[in-house]
């Protein structure tokens, strides 16, 4: 589990914006308290991340299976086809 990928810091940063901002912006929150929510988004954040590249890992590694119609059929009644 990547705790330190910049995707899942931007992803925790992202989480925490809203604390972030009430702490640094408007001061309504102190600093420690959005500084803690950032700390708990982290691993939040990477456990989200490795889910999704679990989920994501077998994608595009099969070859694409050719699609094999069947010729149509023809009854005896119908005409036979023009070349």
């Amino acid at each position: 589990m990547g705790l330190i990928r910049p995707s899942a810091l931007l992803l925790a940063t992202l989480l925490a914006s809203p604390a972030l901002y009430r702490a640094f912006v408007t001061a309504e929150l102190s600093v420690e308290s959005a500084l803690v929510r950032f700390l708990l988004a982290v691993p939040a954040a990477a456990l989200m991340l490795a889910a999704l590249r679990y989920v994501t890992a077998n994608y595009g590694t099969r070859e694409p299976v050719a699609l094999q119609l069947p010729l149509p059929l023809r009854r005896q009644a119908d005409p036979p086809a023009e070349s």
